[in-house]
């Protein structure tokens, strides 16, 4: 053995010996070189391709979700105007949900059929809203077409959602649906069979051919500014405001200047108390509260949502904000998102909003908003020629069982706004509020009502 290694030294001194040996080095090294990288481009791939995947799934969920909206919405509608508006909802929805469906790596019978599900509704709710445009109510079977559309929809939504979870777990992964196609698929949605969704096709064989800001809050603005009520003010009175609202000293609060960016020109103040970070914005116009916000850790619940709801009036009663009434909230992190309207002889004006964040184990205000009620706020003239409860509640759909009945005045996307009479009812497990002009009984709206364990919401 000795021998041989000394005998193999020898070898290595001769130059083409060494040479050779270098190549084979340098060989080794390019091949470990190109593995690693085509490794490296292939987990690439595939990570692109399930980022891919997962954003076409999860606007997949979105589109359905609202399907289903408004399909629910259109089974009670009563006017044919908004049921054509409704119906080409619908549409435009299931047509968005069709493409993002047929961007994922599943083929399977389950999904071939959803597709044609969804491609159906698509066809059925165009043709009744051409109807509706035309004048025409819907009959009594094309109602409960849509009503079973609107069970079909429930179903794909939940499967689609259970399939969400298993995803987000890591249990099954885009790949291995790929690969596995209808079996992975069934037994990801076990509860749900694909068979139901084999049904849907013989079902429509005659019909071929939507921070929480609750409701109205897309239509919140003014280009007048009406709360917006005052003089302008210099960043030294705007830091005296800042002191009385907050209780915060001068040594405590950092000046970021004047910001004309956004909607409401304001100065914008940080202050530092107790190791946490309060951010406020005070309008030059007036020295108004534009936002409060700041966060701190709540590690334990000790109020009710309910509590916290009435020390958030409390709050903005003694703030100056007078005669202001929950309507929708939402729980987050251990606080609640609350929505105040303004009312006005009983009647909610839900233009005029402020919204607060609440931390549900003391009480606190951790947060305010009240760019709705500086856009919109001002006295509404009385209206003294409106139609009665009993006439508006006339134009109900019957099928909705009314539960209560308030005036609310309610904006519209033309920076007007509407006097209605509000009605909310039930049909089955649904609960929707609907909107009845009080001066001529037309429909404007329908809201649907989804009670969640996190809070109630408005789509």
């Amino acid at each position: 053995m000795k021998t041989k290694l000394q005998d193999w030294k020898n070898r290595l001194k001769d130059r083409k010996m060494f040479s050779t040996v270098m190549v084979i080095i340098i060989l080794l090294v390019a091949v470990i070189i190109l593995a690693i990288y085509t490794y490296n481009k292939q987990k690439e791939y595939r990570q692109t391709s399930e980022n891919a995947y997962n954003m076409a799934f999860y606007e997949l969920i979105n589109y359905i979700e609202e399907v289903e909206t408004y399909l629910a919405k259109s089974t009670i509608t009563s006017s044919a105007e908004h049921g054509a508006e409704t119906l080409t909802n619908v549409w435009s929805e299931a047509n968005l949900a069709g493409v993002y469906l047929s961007r994922l790596p599943i083929n399977n019978e389950g999904l071939s059929n959803a597709k044609k599900f969804l491609n159906q509704v698509s066809d059925y709710s165009y043709t009744l809203a051409m109807k509706s445009i035309s004048g025409e109510d819907l009959s009594d079977e094309e109602l409960s077409n849509l009503e079973k559309m609107h069970e079909y929809s429930v179903n794909l939504k939940n499967t689609l959602n259970q399939l969400a979870t298993e995803i987000n777990d890591g249990t099954i992964k885009w790949g291995e649906l790929t690969s596995e196609g209808k079996e992975a698929f069934a037994q990801q949605v076990s509860n749900i069979s694909t068979d139901s969704f084999g049904n849907i096709e013989s079902t429509f064989d005659d019909y071929t051919g939507l921070i929480y800001d609750g409701a109205f809050s897309e239509h919140m603005t003014s280009p007048e500014r009406k709360g917006l009520t005052g003089e302008d003010i210099d960043e030294n009175k705007a830091k005296e405001i800042v002191k009385n609202f907050t209780g915060a000293t001068d040594e405590n609060i950092t000046s970021n200047g004047l910001s004309e960016n956004g909607n409401i020109n304001s100065y914008n103040f940080i202050i530092k108390q107790n190791n946490n970070t309060k951010s406020i914005a005070i309008s030059q116009k007036g020295g108004h509260i534009v936002y409060m916000n700041y966060y701190r850790e709540i590690k334990e619940e000790k109020i009710s949502p309910e509590e916290a709801i009435q020390n958030g009036k409390n709050f903005l009663t003694e703030k100056g904000y007078q005669d202001m009434k929950e309507t929708y909230y939402l729980k987050q992190d251990g606080a609640i998102i609350v929505n105040y309207a303004y009312t006005q002889d009983n009647i909610t004006v839900y233009a005029d909003l402020i919204k607060l964040k609440i931390a549900l184990d003391n009480g606190e205000i951790l947060g305010m908003e009240s760019a709705g009620y500086l856009n919109c706020h001002h006295e509404r003239e009385k209206n003294n020629n409106i139609i009665e409860e009993e006439k508006a509640r006339e134009k109900i759909n019957p099928r909705i069982e009314i539960m209560s009945q308030n005036l609310a005045i309610i904006p519209t996307e033309y920076n007007t706004e509407i006097l209605c009479w509000e009605f909310k009812g039930k049909v089955g497990e649904n609960e929707f509020l609907v909107y009845i002009n009080a001066e001529n009984g037309k429909e404007e709206d329908i809201l649907m009502i989804v009670n969640t364990p996190n809070g109630t919401l408005t789509t």
